[in-house]
């Protein structure tokens, strides 16, 4: 599964981040659970949007995209 969501975020998620300045790390990934830790970088990091750029973008499309993933976490 880690694999799979590297790669949702290398060719889907982190491309378009980095347009705007910003940039996602993946920080762990629980295959037990389905849980997807991620910390949001550059610009991202302090953006007052982050938290629905976690959400809209990175949970929904590791959601639809990976399967067993359940549940994206943004940490600091």
């Amino acid at each position: 599964m880690r694999e799979e969501v590297e790669m949702v975020l290398n060719t889907r998620i982190r491309p378009a981040l980095q347009m705007d300045g910003g940039d996602v790390e993946l920080i762990d990934v629980d295959e037990e659970t389905g849980h997807v830790k991620v910390a949001l970088r550059g610009a991202c990091a302090h953006c007052p949007y982050s938290s629905m750029t976690s959400l809209n973008v990175v949970e929904r499309q590791l959601k639809e995209l990976v399967p067993g993933v359940t549940k994206v976490e943004t940490v600091a």
